[in-house]
């Protein structure tokens, strides 16, 4: 028989059910087709359900972080800072160097205080900066490409969980199916094997 041929009569679909064990080989026991059900079921919970997971997770996400922008752009002040003096060296490692600079809180108060900047700034220059309502400094709100950022984190996140829990099912199901088959084979042994070791 010349080399890519099967055997006469053995079809391409054929192949395919002997080998999701769904024949009716004799030798096939119920937990091979157990098995194969299992696997079925969760490749169709994660085709099914990892998108699901991904868009609940994203969403959920986008929700929380929206809501955590809009407190944030309601809580902080963006104000001009005006440098003074220099009052430390600067940073090879981070670029930024330490300035003395004035701004005007959004309550009205005068405020002056030590903060970072990027090396090039020098007495006179203006820096824009985010601050609490009495002026203390605080970091930039979230950003819309932030958001944008978490939710596809989330989106990941979610489709992740849902494939560890799913091949966390299969180990557990084919661990199962394994201990259910050993003890089969054992019970069949011991009812068969005294017949093939009796000596005459």
């Amino acid at each position: 028989m010349g080399p890519g041929r099967g055997r006469p009569g053995v079809t391409t679909a054929g192949r395919f059910v002997r080998g999701m064990r769904f024949d009716r080989n004799p030798l096939r026991r119920a937990s091979d087709r157990a098995e194969t059900v299992v696997l079925i079921l969760l490749a169709v919970l994660f085709l099914v359900g990892a998108p699901l997971s991904a868009l609940a997770a994203g969403a959920g996400m986008h929700s929380i972080a929206q809501r955590a922008e809009t407190a944030q752009h309601a809580s902080k002040y963006q104000v001009t800072a005006h440098i003074v003096k220099a009052t430390g060296a600067g940073s090879g490692g981070n670029l930024t160097t330490e300035v003395l600079a004035q701004w005007t809180a959004p309550n009205g108060k005068r405020v002056s205080n030590e903060m970072a900047v990027a090396i090039g700034y020098a007495p006179g220059d203006t820096v824009k900066v985010f601050t609490t309502r009495d002026g203390q400094l605080t970091t930039a709100p979230l950003a819309e490409s932030q958001v944008a950022s978490l939710t596809d984190l989330a989106r990941v996140a979610g489709a992740a969980v849902l494939t560890l829990v799913v091949i966390l099912a299969g180990l557990l199901a084919r661990w199962w199916i394994n201990r259910r088959r050993m003890a089969a084979w054992d019970a069949d042994w011991r009812a068969t094997g005294p017949r093939w070791t009796t000596r005459a």
